[in-house]
């Protein structure tokens, strides 16, 4: 079955997507070049059938093989507890961010169990592995940023520590989306928090370049950036 779906990604592979794909994620050397839609298509038709010889054979050697994996899991019918143990398995596998942030934006049942997943992705926030702890963040971004968990999520994102890029990348977007939803909360957190200054000036750019901020605001938030030069 993997093999016939190896041979069935090569066959779909687009040179000049490859290309983009690479300089997207320039440490990903592994990639066919398939696009998007035509990877969901193939998850929806494995989610239909034999999922569970698929997942439990499932090669690891290429990009688009460990993406295809997230996609099913996002796909299949199946309880919460299920899902949440092959969300557990994959996790690991997740090394680059187009990865990870695809296959949370898959996962659409946390919106109909958000206390469940909640609890479940603290196991995550104090990893220390770079990708374990994005899966937790950007999960936070699609689907907590809500008046029950907005409070939450920024002390949660104040409260990592951790020197990874990509990690640092996802608290500031984190922080950019809760100023889009929550403006008058997150301005007040702004005011008073304890991010490094990277991610802080990166959270105020993310900020800026959203089309959801008015122009006089992107200013006002212009000059609230920390001088990184400053002794």
């Amino acid at each position: 079955m993997n093999d016939d779906i190896r041979i069935s990604l090569f066959n779909l592979c687009d040179e000049k997507y490859k290309t983009f794909q690479m300089k997207l994620c320039p440490d990903n050397k592994n990639i066919i070049g398939v696009r998007l839609p035509a990877l969901r298509k193939i998850a929806k038709s494995i989610a239909k059938g034999k999922w569970k010889e698929y997942l439990k054979s499932a090669q690891n050697d290429y990009f688009e093989e460990i993406m295809l994996q997230g996609m099913v899991i996002g796909y299949i019918d199946v309880e919460i507890e299920e899902r949440l143990k092959l969300i557990t398995y994959f996790v690991p596998k997740i090394d680059n961010w187009s990865v990870c942030d695809s296959f949370c934006s898959g996962l659409k049942f946390v919106k109909k169990s958000r206390e469940c997943v909640w609890e479940y992705l603290e196991t995550y926030i104090n990893s220390k592995e770079d990708f374990r702890l994005r899966f937790a963040i950007v999960m936070m971004i699609f689907y907590f940023i809500e008046d029950e968990y907005i409070d939450r999520v920024l002390q949660i994102v104040d409260g990592i520590k951790h020197e990874g890029y990509y990690v640092k990348m996802a608290v500031a977007w984190a922080v950019s989306i809760c100023y889009v939803k929550f403006p008058e909360k997150t301005m007040e957190y702004l005011k008073n928090n304890s991010l490094d200054d990277f991610t802080y000036n990166k959270s105020l750019q993310k900020i800026i370049e959203s089309f959801q901020v008015d122009k006089d605001t992107k200013t006002l938030i212009g000059r609230m950036k920390r001088n990184l030069t400053r002794s």
